[in-house]
């Protein structure tokens, strides 16, 4: 077309279409005229203009480039474009405008291209199928709340990179040896094997890293022996060097923000409805990769038959009050155990108590933030002893803390506020009480709330009748049938007499 100068695109295009077509048609779906078709044909197109070798327009650099720009590059590398447009604009405005920030940045990135220093290079890896395996812990910012209350917890992170398969666990509190324990054990019996070389950072629960030989702690020695595994580690502060979970770290954490918000509510009820939730979410990327996991499986390592330690053991003496302490957070137990040594084995998410041999409790875990304490209060440890002294409850340090839920602290309030000192104490430690032989914690302080939304507080013998139900004992009785002998002993001369 007359006025248009054609493009090199366009004639490798009619050159293409030239091989299946005839002139016109090619000229066509080139989008070039048959005259330039023809010319193309008899390779008589013009030359092409050569560039130019001047400035249309001054350049807007010239009196700030060698002697501030320049300097400024040499002496630091990490000087962004952006620093030095925001120092030329502040301190040289006579010598330089804003208008010209694109010109500077795009002179900033060629000299850096041509006399810059050296980058860092991405090396790719080749992984083989069985060989190995990594794992680390990985920071959840995602606002997670269990009935409405924000969950402080992180996930451990496991990964193939041969296939990709990948594994994750919730853990509550930090990167403990038992956590990465129970966390890469149940790693290996999900993934139905375990790989030749096992790799992570320098974890402490791992590595004795106040050493600078690659020393294992004791545990983690006996781990990787259990499950014959090598371990190895990347260097110390590089943790760039575990490229193939660091990166998978934000692809996982992406995803799960992700399902989130489709899912519209980041309230889970408990915390194995969250974790579930981690589960069925990992195991949908897993399904992308079945065919390269079950060829990895093949080469995996078999599992051992027992699974490795993955707690830490304690003593503690149950004190008169009826509680334990571990790590600074007081929990209750049966009032039952006190005076007892208990054999406490501490996991990532729960407490499991032993009187010798036997498993009498197991706890949820609770932890304590930094340099202070917390408490983990269950009513029903306690609360038969407390019946008998109700007015123990007013003045009690665990007053608030044996009070289940804000509905019953509402209770408390109320009864608190419109009852005599001791008929307040008696009420709530007698509704306790009920909650806890009937069963019905959640209907019974619904009802006592209804009550007094309606402004008639129930009677503790009102919430009796109705919540609790007693089971008559009926007595065992045991009919003897006589023999026919026994009787004709009574009969004087017996049958014939």
């Amino acid at each position: 077309m007359s006025g248009n100068k054609i493009t090199d695109q366009q004639v490798k295009r009619y050159m293409k279409f030239r091989q299946t077509e005839n002139q016109a048609a090619a000229a066509a779906k080139a989008g070039i005229s048959e005259r330039s078709a023809r010319r193309i044909d008899k390779n008589e197109l013009q030359p092409k203009a050569e560039e130019r070798s001047w400035r249309t327009r001054p350049d807007p650099l010239t009196e700030v480039w060698e002697g501030i720009v320049v300097p400024m590059l040499q002496r630091d590398n990490e000087i962004t474009p952006v620093g030095i447009f925001d120092h030329l604009c502040e301190f040289h405005s006579d010598l330089f405008t804003a208008s010209s920030r694109r010109t500077l940045e795009r002179r900033i990135g060629k000299w850096r291209h041509l006399y810059g220093p050296s980058k860092d290079v991405v090396f790719l890896q080749s992984h083989h199928y069985g060989e190995l395996g990594i794992a680390d812990f990985t920071h959840i910012k995602s606002p997670v709340t269990i009935a409405g209350e924000p969950l402080k917890h992180m996930l451990f992170h496991y990964r193939m990179p041969a296939s990709g398969w990948a594994f994750a666990q919730v853990i509550y509190g930090g990167e403990s040896f038992a956590a990465f324990s129970d966390g890469l054990q149940n790693a290996f019996i999900a993934a139905q094997g375990v790989p030749q070389k096992l790799r992570t950072d320098s974890l402490s629960a791992a590595y004795k890293n106040e050493s600078n030989k690659d020393d294992f702690t004791d545990r983690f020695a006996e781990l990787a022996q259990h499950y014959g595994f090598t371990a190895t580690r990347n260097n110390r502060g590089v943790a760039h060097e575990n490229g193939a979970i660091e990166s998978p770290h934000g692809h996982l954490k992406a995803q799960l923000e992700q399902a989130l918000r489709i899912r519209s509510s980041y309230d889970f009820k408990t915390r194995d409805e969250y974790e579930t939730f981690i589960c069925e979410l990992v195991e949908r990327r897993n399904r992308r990769v079945s065919d390269k996991y079950k060829l990895e499986q093949r080469q995996l390592q078999p599992l051992p038959r027992n699974t490795s330690v993955n707690y830490s053991e304690l003593y503690v003496t149950v004190t008169r009050t009826s509680t334990i302490v571990i790590k600074r957070v007081t929990y209750t137990v049966p009032s039952r155990l006190i005076q007892s040594r208990l054999l406490v084995r501490v996991y990532d998410n729960r407490l499991t108590l032993f009187l010798g041999h036997e498993q009498v409790l197991e706890l949820e875990r609770v932890y304590s933030a930094r340099n202070s304490r917390a408490r983990s209060i269950n009513y029903q440890h306690v609360i038969d002893a407390l019946v008998k002294k109700p007015r123990a409850f007013r003045q009690s340090q665990l007053r608030d803390d044996l009070l289940p839920n804000d509905n019953y602290k509402a209770i408390w309030q109320h009864v608190d506020e419109t009852l005599p000192a001791d008929e307040a104490c008696f009420y709530i430690v007698k509704l306790l009480h009920l909650a806890k032989q009937s069963g019905r914690e959640r209907q019974l302080e619904q009802y006592v709330l209804e009550g007094i939304n309606q402004r008639q507080l129930p009677t503790i013998r009102d919430c009796e009748s109705r919540f609790l139900v007693v089971v008559p004992i009926l007595p065992t009785l045991k009919v003897t049938q006589h023999s026919l002998h026994a009787y004709s002993c009574m009969i004087p001369g017996g049958l014939h007499g």
